[in-house]
């Protein structure tokens, strides 16, 4: 087997595994209250450490793809977690995905694939002064603080999804600018990683990603928290590249427009997504005593 095609499968092998892991995760979190202590709850959850089990498993096969090819092959092939996790979650769930439903995620599938390839963003300094992260690190945290009070809100649950794991995925985002500084920290000893601002950064922004994450799969259906995560992580990963780390898009002229295009056409397909979710859950409410 050549290692371009190894690393295709490997990257389909860890879409995959993410994939299970957002149904299992959003399986269990979808069944606590909200008046109920939600993490004490999952942490009693076998499910959501299954699902925790296979993103563990999703890592490693994303990081062996991306040491067998190259970045532009493999994280747009990571895409494919949507279009494996979403039937897997109707499935599960006990309802079929609309015509609508599917051309939607794969617009989104492609148009964040296009964006991952023509944009491809050069290598910047990853070590950044402080000074230089508060403006862009501000901006990003300010949009996650409101979209995760109004997530929090009675809103639709298709809204409140769409808000909380978009609110989740920038700070995923935010996650990926600082790793690999502190990556390259390992190799000076522990207390290079431990002594670094960036590394508690990278925890912090992590751990309430994951806390955010979990309460859109609490909310609402994971085909509109799990899109909203999808373009949020990538997008906040390149505002913090080119606003802090001198990283640049290597496209101009056409290609550039066909960014944009691709960077709108991801905005109304996670809408259109989520409204479409917040429509079945409705219909789902109205029809539920009738039958009863």
């Amino acid at each position: 087997m050549s290692l371009p095609f190894a690393s295709v499968v490997c990257a389909l092998i860890a879409a995959l595994l993410f994939a299970c892991a957002s149904v299992a995760q959003q399986s269990a979190a979808s069944e606590v209250p909200e008046d109920a202590a939600f993490l004490s709850t999952l942490l009693r959850s076998p499910r959501w450490w299954a699902g925790i089990v296979g993103d563990g498993g999703g890592y490693v096969m994303q990081a062996v793809a991306l040491a067998l090819g190259s970045v532009l092959v493999v994280q747009p092939l990571l895409v494919t977690a949507l279009l494996f996790a979403l039937p897997l979650s109707a499935k599960f769930s006990g309802y079929r995905l609309s015509r609508t439903t599917w051309a939607l995620a794969v617009a989104l599938a492609v148009a964040l694939a296009i964006f991952l390839v023509i944009g491809d963003p050069t290598e910047g300094n990853i070590d950044a002064p402080f000074r230089e992260w508060v403006v862009p690190l501000g901006i990003l945290l300010a949009v996650v603080a409101a979209a995760a009070a109004t997530g929090m809100t009675k809103i639709d649950p298709g809204w409140r999804a769409l808000l909380l794991g978009g609110a989740g995925g920038i700070l995923y985002g935010v996650a990926v600018a600082f790793t690999k500084y502190v990556v390259e920290l390992v190799p000076r000893g522990l207390w290079a990683v431990l002594s670094s601002w960036q590394a508690w950064a990278l925890v912090a922004a992590g751990l309430a990603g994951v806390y955010l994450q979990q309460r859109g799969f609490q909310v609402g259906p994971l085909s509109a928290s799990l899109p909203a995560l999808t373009i949020a992580e990538p997008l906040a990963a390149v505002f913090l590249g080119m606003t802090v780390l001198d990283e640049r898009l290597r496209v101009e002229g056409p290609g550039l427009v066909v960014v944009g295009c691709s960077v709108a056409v991801m905005l109304v397909a996670t809408i259109g997504l989520s409204r479409s979710q917040a429509q079945r859950t409705s219909d789902t409410a109205a029809i539920s005593p009738v039958s009863s």
